[in-house]
């Protein structure tokens, strides 16, 4: 007779997935806009955002970490990248952009790689200091990009190249590079051992502090890469234009099978998690729902999808 953890283990693999399909297929009778090529490429528009942190942030999961600040570091990054891109232009604002981000993640890698700080509590600091230092930075207001049909800044947000949105085609092209790094290299292989064990992983030879502080670094790069997609967009920012992220980011790459114990993961499985999470909300929107309950649905979607992978790994179903 089967046992309860092998039908455990087969919930995590197709659980969702048709669950997932038995939503598709009610939301396709409901209306017939949802599975039309322009719904769809407009709701992978939608996810690039939101996708783009989440390969960054699938590095740090897979060491058995957490990255709550990149919320509050996409407001931060999106803010400074269109106010200096009214100062400077879009390429040095661009450029400008990107290295801050790399000494935001070097210091949450500092942190928690080589301080050996509690990843949720320094990123939850981070995430208020980052929001206190928008406002600082803006003065509490909010940013604009004037003539923006004028700037070919506008391209990363609003192109489209072969009738594909040029935010889709970044999105991908980064997971691909993701995806070589994290299955293909010595550093990806090193992730996955510090998340799947750390001490033994110390004791071969691999630096654990070392792994983690580039992790959170490739997270915060991710996030530098999502304000240039987000301000592109907007052709602006405001003070709270980050918030929430954190939460569909973590729910996204949940829902793509990645185990917030560490060790297990990749970035192809968050690039499906997002994007079902992207067709979810969408189709709630379609069918009349008000856009609150997408709030409730990524709660349902995080706990279900906890509970699954907890009860995966342990072989029972949490109390």
């Amino acid at each position: 007779m089967e046992s309860f953890s092998d039908l455990i283990s087969k919930l995590k693999k197709s659980g969702l997935l048709v669950a997932f399909a038995l939503f598709l297929g009610v939301v396709a009778l409901s209306t017939d806009a949802f599975l039309s090529v322009g719904n769809i490429l407009d709701v992978l528009r939608q996810v690039s955002i939101t996708g783009m942190i989440a390969i960054g942030t699938t590095f740090v999961v897979i060491t058995g970490r957490l990255d709550l600040s990149v919320g509050a570091m996409l407001t931060l990054l999106t803010v400074l990248l269109v106010d200096q891109h009214n100062q400077v232009g879009p390429f040095l604002a661009i450029i400008l952009t990107l290295f801050t981000a790399i000494a935001l993640g070097a210091f949450n890698g500092l942190l928690v790689g080589y301080l050996k700080l509690n990843a949720l509590i320094v990123t939850l600091a981070m995430l208020s200091f980052l929001q206190g230092l928008t406002l600082l930075y803006s003065g509490g207001s909010n940013v604009n990009i004037p003539n923006a049909e004028t700037t070919w800044f506008r391209v990363f947000g609003r192109g489209d190249l072969f009738g594909v949105p040029v935010p889709v085609l970044l999105f991908l092209g980064v997971a691909g590079i993701a995806g070589f790094l994290l299955t293909i290299t010595v550093f990806g292989r090193q992730v996955y051992a510090v998340g799947g064990n750390e001490t033994a992983s110390n004791f071969s030879g691999v630096s654990s502090a070392r792994t983690v502080f580039w992790a959170y670094i490739l997270s915060a790069l991710a996030v530098g890469f999502a304000a240039i997609i987000l301000g592109s967009r907007v052709m602006g920012a405001q003070n709270t234009i980050g918030q929430g992220y954190e939460l569909t980011v973590l729910a996204g790459i949940i829902l793509g099978g990645t185990s917030m114990l560490g060790g297990s993961g990749s970035v192809w499985r968050t690039v499906i998690g997002v994007s079902m999470l992207g067709f979810i909300q969408n189709g709630l929107l379609l069918m009349g729902f008000p856009y609150y309950v997408q709030w409730l649905v990524t709660w349902v979607v995080i706990i279900i999808a906890v509970w699954v992978d907890l009860a995966g790994k342990r072989g029972r179903v949490l109390a």
